[in-house]
């Protein structure tokens, strides 16, 4: 890194543009940042669709409920990790009643969802966690490194920003030895 990299810190407060030392690398750690809190909060929620019929099975062995309560229960189940969508869960409430699993009936302008016999042994038979469940404790392992990049990022930068030279220049050894070592990951077999 040049002197003037190290001189100059890592930009931020000091209203170093992109063109400017410093300046890019604050626009590489925003994209980073970016794209860890897509991953992290944001990002798309898609479960697969049998996904969804565990999730209607379960939740209709435990009460009758109508489709926009099956979606609300699954997001507060899943912490708002995964809200499946009407057009998933509707046409699995028409499958499921299809195979004899489901019943629905109509009250007060709404269909409720109930488990027939064989729904209920359906979902006793199920040998496996809920789907909002196995979900979230995905996403937790998936989070994890993004969350640690992120936190490493944001050390980089305080480092930059209050740093001497002296440690801004131990701190780019360190990231450097971090990044080669995160790449001897990736090359192992």
């Amino acid at each position: 890194m040049s002197d003037s990299f190290m001189g100059a810190g890592f930009g931020g407060s000091r209203g170093f543009g992109p063109m400017q030392p410093g300046g890019q690398l604050w626009e590489a750690m925003d994209q980073l940042r970016s794209a860890f809190e897509q991953r992290v909060g944001g990002g798309s929620s898609r479960m697969g669709r049998g996904d969804v019929r565990a999730a209607v099975l379960a939740l209709l062995a435990e009460a009758p409920m109508h489709g926009y309560q099956i979606i609300r229960e699954i997001e507060e189940r899943s912490h708002g990790s995964w809200k499946p969508s009407a057009g998933s869960v509707y046409p699995t409430l028409q499958l499921l009643t299809d195979e004899g699993l489901v019943v629905a009936e109509e009250s007060g302008g709404r269909k409720t969802y109930a488990l027939t016999d064989a729904g209920r042994l359906e979902a006793e038979s199920a040998d496996r966690s809920a789907p909002w469940e196995s979900g979230s404790r995905e996403r937790k392992d998936l989070t994890a490194l993004p969350k640690a990049g992120l936190e490493l990022a944001q050390a980089a930068a305080q480092v930059g920003r209050s740093g001497t030279a002296a440690q801004q220049a131990e701190a780019v050894a360190v990231l450097e030895d971090a990044r080669r070592k995160l790449y001897s990951i990736l090359a192992q077999d």
